[in-house]
């Protein structure tokens, strides 16, 4: 399956993979070193966690090389943002609090709630994709129905940065 991401998105799991690589493979082995130097491998709280670490690094490499591999790079400069889609930023509204919230719509391997950024893959997403400025519309959340308002929408490049 493609995973759709930003040009940036692609080069920080590039850099991810070779900071891996020419970095914290190296720390590793230098630890699995030292740790072969202390003898008994059976009891030998520091080899055995250290092979651990190594074995988990080799997972998440295998991971991100099957992310970039399936990669599908979207340029959302490339089209109009008047509908929510992916690469916009929106305002939305809780009619009821009249509380707002913005966010950005990005890929899976983007997504960070903390920095406004939201998974077109989400179940929020999924119901609010190709709404447009001034339409309200009914979300299913876990907790019960919302009725919101898009109140904005928007190209923000500084997000993909």
């Amino acid at each position: 399956m493609k995973e759709i991401m930003t040009k940036n998105g692609y080069e920080k799991i590039s850099q991810e993979i070779k900071l891996i690589k020419t970095v914290k493979i190296k720390e590793i082995t230098i630890e699995i070193e030292a740790a072969l130097e202390h003898g008994d491998l059976k009891e030998n709280a520091e080899y055995h966690s250290a092979k651990e670490n190594l074995d988990n690094l080799g997972r998440k490499l295998e991971e991100l090389g099957v992310i970039l591999a399936n990669a599908n790079i979207v340029d959302p400069t490339e089209y109009e943002h008047n509908t929510i889609k992916f690469g916009s930023t929106f305002t939305i509204e809780d009619e009821d609090t009249e509380e707002e919230v913005t966010y950005t719509v990005v890929g899976n391997t983007e997504s960070d709630l903390d920095k406004g950024l939201i998974s077109m893959n989400s179940p929020l997403m999924k119901q609010l994709m190709g709404e447009s400025e001034g339409g309200s519309l009914t979300i299913k959340l876990p907790n019960g129905e919302k009725d919101y308002e898009v109140i904005k929408v928007w190209f923000d490049g500084s997000k993909f940065e």
